[in-house]
């Protein structure tokens, strides 16, 4: 309680410089932030009366390890996602010797229980989310983060990039317009 209250206390006066400027702060949602899960930011934007300025960043790679619904949250928070970033994670079963937290084994060890890989090489759901966050109507910006150690750069940055792009198709407008026209 201690720790959401300090939050609070200093993040307040910066939101109101935000506020002044128009700016709209986007959280990356990770361990070891204030917000790291769901419940987390819940908490963070109830600390600070949920104000406008405090978003999110959806960044679905450390959802995934967590266990995190990421799409979920695309559509539990979507009026505080602020900014897609689009990093992928692979979980590799359980096998009784590695935790979920890395056991302090570096990137790309296969002993790792999990590890980031270049986007749809992983376990994230993209056409979901990208469905998701049609749905919610977000329009602002879409990144790749690239974290691979078993890809090189070039090769799957690019090939990332071409990921997204492909799952950006545009929406049925007639469709989708008529299918609201009643409510």
């Amino acid at each position: 309680d201690e720790g959401y209250e300090d939050f609070a206390r200093r993040w307040n006066p910066i939101l109101d410089v935000f506020d002044a400027e128009g700016v709209r702060f986007a959280h990356e949602v990770h361990p070891s932030e204030i917000a790291y899960d769901y419940w987390t930011s819940e908490r963070t934007l109830e600390a600070i009366g949920r104000r406008p300025a405090f978003g999110f960043n959806w960044d679905p790679s450390h959802m995934i390890w967590q266990g995190v619904d990421p799409v979920g949250f695309i559509t539990d928070f979507a009026d505080r996602i602020y900014h897609v970033d689009c990093k992928d994670t692979r979980v590799r079963p359980p096998y009784g010797r590695a935790g979920i937290l890395g056991s302090h084994l570096p990137w790309g060890d296969p002993r790792r229980r999990w590890d980031f890989v270049s986007v749809g090489h992983g376990d994230m759901p993209w056409e979901d989310a990208f469905r998701a966050l049609a749905a919610i109507g977000y329009d602002g910006p879409v990144s790749v983060e690239w974290e691979d150690a078993g890809m090189d750069r070039l090769h799957g940055a690019a090939e990332a990039v071409g990921r997204i792009r492909a799952a950006l198709w545009p929406l049925p407008k007639a469709a989708f317009d008529s299918a609201f026209s009643n409510q």
